[in-house]
């Protein structure tokens, strides 16, 4: 690999040979990529030299920033002392059991965890350990799972099942049966004119009828973002959770908290369990926990889970090649303690609620209908019409046409007909937020007027 890029031969490689996901490979294959090549805190480089802020932590997960150079030692250190070994078959490594009693203790109502290779693998993980908990437990008839419209879960297909977005599902062919969907908590677009605690009830109304609809002896778990991500960064209206967790517990329905996006202090806290005040009985997560310096996720059990499917007669036939990779495991282990040492999710707390403040200025612009958000997670919802709340027509191409004109101004940030997405990395100073505030304010005005 030569560290002197010729820019216009690796975009010629890249429209060549290069298919990338959750790409217009139409429009991809006629202006090619954006080559990025260096990062330092919260920051990235262009192979022409040009700087960005990276109001997007590459996909939500560069939480202690780029150029950490302390990971890339620990990587090393671990690869040249034993690169690789499974987690199959009662084997394991120091990094792994490790990595596995620190997430004991940031999250002490699991007793154990699996790991994987990412969030889709997490969150397939967990659906696949309530069916199997259930079934152990001699209600094997308890295989569906409950989520919700706007979720993202991962496009693995049992994750991709419990995704309610349906740009997902396009053309991919039938989904698993055994899942079934409930109104997401998004008070811009679902609230009919209620009060909060009346949306709120509202939103567990749907869930009790859900439940005597389908059977509670048939629905094994339900599982939510605390804070919806990828399908529009939607905070959920207070006291909802507390709503939510009590009828669960009622129905014998286990609770999974997919902190994919939320972990490792995104919302002002380690997790976003902390955040809004609920325990689940299941949690994902991936992302933040190497900070994107290596691929890794997981998911914790409760004891009574771990209990239940820990059987002397069951061998628990569920795992990936890659689940506990000492590399990643060591990577994670380090990248904690660095979220830790500089307790980020305070800065998280602070520059999010400056993010807020900034972003929510832009409110008086005549097409931005919504911004939400919770710690470093926010939107803003563009519409054509701010009295309906009418969303543009696809042949405006507004996503395109924000993401040009943003990166255009030194920023990059999720950009799609309906706004624009932002998860700056943990470390983003207070000058960086209004510099991405003022950058994404004058991307409005030349796009939208």
């Amino acid at each position: 690999m030569t560290l002197d890029w010729n820019t216009e031969q690796l975009i010629e490689q890249d429209i060549a040979h290069h298919l990338h996901p959750v790409t217009n490979l139409h429009r991809h294959r006629q202006a090619g990529p954006l080559v990025l090549v260096e990062g330092k805190g919260s920051k990235v480089r262009d192979s022409e030299g040009r700087w960005y802020i990276d109001g997007f932590a590459g996909l939500w997960n560069v939480n202690v920033g780029h150029g950490r150079t302390e990971l890339a030692e620990v990587a090393r250190e671990q690869m040249a002392r034993l690169a690789f070994q499974p987690t199959f078959f009662g084997l394991a490594t120091p990094p792994a059991i490790e990595l596995a009693a620190k997430m004991h203790q940031l999250l002490p109502h699991h007793s154990h965890f699996q790991f994987t290779s990412g969030g889709a693998e997490s969150n397939e993980t967990a659906i696949k350990i309530a069916r199997y908990y259930w079934a152990l437990s001699g209600q094997p008839e308890k295989t569906k799972i409950i989520s919700r419209r706007m979720a993202y879960h991962g496009i693995a297909m049992g994750a991709l099942a419990a995704t309610g977005v349906p740009a997902y599902h396009a053309d991919f062919g039938p989904l698993p049966p055994g899942f079934l969907y409930l109104s997401a908590p998004h008070a811009y677009r679902n609230n009919p004119g209620l009060s909060e605690p009346e949306f709120v009830a509202m939103l567990a109304r749907e869930l009790e009828e859900l439940i005597a609809r389908e059977g509670a002896e048939t629905i094994a778990a339900f599982i939510g973002e605390p804070v919806q991500g990828a399908g529009g960064v939607v905070p959920p209206p207070e006291g909802y959770w507390q709503a939510i967790g009590p009828i669960l517990k009622k129905h014998n329905i286990l609770l999974i908290a997919d902190e994919v996006i939320t972990g490792f202090g995104r919302t002002g806290q380690m997790f976003a369990q902390e955040t809004y005040g609920f325990q689940a009985d299941i949690t994902t997560f991936a992302k933040g926990i190497t900070s994107g310096y290596v691929p890794l996720g997981g998911v914790g059990v409760s004891r009574p889970i771990y209990e239940a499917i820990a059987a002397p007669d069951r061998m628990f036939m569920h795992g990936f090649t890659y689940s506990g990779h000492p590399v990643a495991c060591a990577v994670a282990l380090a990248n904690i303690e660095i979220i830790e040492r500089e307790q980020l999710w305070l800065n998280a707390a602070e520059r999010g609620a400056q993010l807020l403040r900034g972003l929510g200025q832009l409110e008086a612009h005549p097409h931005v209908g919504n911004v939400r958000g919770k710690g470093l997670m926010a939107l803003v919802e563009v519409v054509e019409d701010k009295a309906s709340k009418k969303t543009f027509e696809p042949h405006w191409a507004i996503g395109q046409r924000l993401m040009e004109t943003s990166r255009r101004k030194g920023v990059i940030v999720r950009c799609n007909d309906t706004g624009f997405a932002l998860a700056p990395p943990l470390v983003i100073t207070e000058a960086e937020v209004d510099e991405l505030v003022n950058a994404l304010g004058e991307t409005l005005q030349e796009v939208l007027g």
